[in-house]
Parts: structure tokens; C-alpha cells; sequence
């Protein structure tokens, strides 16, 4: 092999080995939660009279806006555990799409007791991205003078980044959803938990 051959080689290997890096260098998420709150916040108040008298309107900004960042399927498949290997798929699309539908009315019911986006502050990201799952710190300003912790957890798919866990002051909705869902399965069956969840009968804490 002559001297060019082997240094076109090399470089060969170089190029290689700095696209794979910089594919795999990944943006913090930090910036779709800053936009998709103040988005969501706008609409919100330009609309509060209406939504004081029909609370689905905000479910439906929060439904348009926050869905395409969820990952409701994975999230899904946390909280129903070993179960979700039994379940089929047509079982999982429906419980997923219940859990969702759970998860957006009460984080829709929360956001009409703020007054200000200001009050919804994205903390600075601070230490090493994974892809499998890297948490966006946010704080809420209660009206007290106080604070309130909510973080967002993302993992990067084919998709991008999507969100697949809320953390409300340290408890985590997949860990408390899965706690309750556990129980209600084994005394119930899937099937019934989620008749139950769509139809409303079942109140999950959390």
C-alpha cells in the first residue's frame, strides 16, 4: 500500500468516526418545553373567561400543543410493567390513549390556577445528555411566594425528543400511575381497567 493510499485511509476512518460523534451530540430539550408552556399560556389566558365556564377548552389547547411531545405509548408500557408484554396491541393503544387523556385533564385543571407565564420558570440544563432519558427542571411560583418542582423527562426517538414522565415535587406519574394500575390489573384484569379508565369510573391519585 503506498504512503497515499494509507492517508487516504486514514482520513477515511477520520471522517467516520466525526460524523458518528457529531451524531450522536444531542441539544438539551429544555427549548421545547419554553416553547410549548409559553404557547400553551397565551392561549390560556387569551381565552380564561371562556374556559372558566367550559373547562375542555384548555384540555384541548393542552391536547394539541403538549400531545406531540408525549410519548404516550412507552409511557404506557412503564406503567402497565410485565403486563404490557401480555397485552396486545390494540390493548396498549387504548390504555395509552386513557392514561393521556388522564394525565392532560389534570395538567390542563393545574394551569388555570396561574396567572402569568412568568410564573412557569425552565430551570438552566445542567449535566450530561441521555438519550435514554434526560429531565427538563422547571419551577412553578406558587402564589404563596413559594415553589414548586415540576420536571420533565424526554428520551430521543426517531421522532425526536419526546416526553414520556412528569416528576410533580419528586413523585414521578409513571411510578405513582403503575403503583395504582398494578393493583386494579390484578384483582381486575386489563380489560376492565380499561373500561374503567375510559369511561372514568376509575380515580387514580397522583
Amino acid at each position: 500500500m503506498t504512503t497515499a493510499m494509507i492517508k487516504s485511509a486514514v482520513l477515511a476512518v477520520l471522517l467516520t468516526a466525526t460524523t458518528s460523534v457529531a451524531q450522536e451530540i444531542l441539544e438539551d430539550p429544555s427549548g421545547l418545553i419554553s416553547a410549548t408552556a409559553g404557547k400553551i399560556f397565551d392561549q390560556i389566558n387569551t381565552q380564561r373567561a371562556a374556559i372558566v365556564k367550559d373547562p375542555t377548552i384548555a384540555e384541548s389547547i393542552v391536547r394539541n400543543d403538549l400531545l406531540p411531545l408525549m410519548d404516550i405509548h412507552y409511557s404506557a408500557r412503564l406503567i402497565l410493567g410485565r403486563e404490557a408484554r401480555r397485552a396486545s396491541p390494540e390493548q396498549l393503544n387504548t390504555f395509552a390513549v386513557a392514561m393521556n387523556d388522564l394525565l392532560i385533564s389534570r395538567y390542563a385543571s393545574g394551569l388555570l390556577e396561574f396567572r402569568s407565564k412568568e410564573q412557569i420558570e425552565v430551570l438552566e440544563f445542567k449535566g450530561t445528555i441521555n438519550p435514554k432519558a434526560t429531565p427538563v427542571k422547571t419551577r412553578v411560583r406558587l402564589d404563596s411566594g413559594g415553589y414548586a418542582q415540576v420536571d420533565y423527562v424526554f428520551r430521543m426517538t426517531d421522532d425526536g425528543w419526546k416526553i414520556f414522565d412528569v416528576v410533580v415535587e419528586g413523585i414521578s406519574y409513571i411510578v405513582s400511575f403503575r403503583n395504582q394500575i398494578k393493583q386494579e390489573v390484578s384483582a381486575n384484569g386489563l380489560d376492565a381497567v380499561i373500561e374503567r379508565l375510559t369511561s372514568g369510573d376509575l380515580d387514580l391519585a397522583g
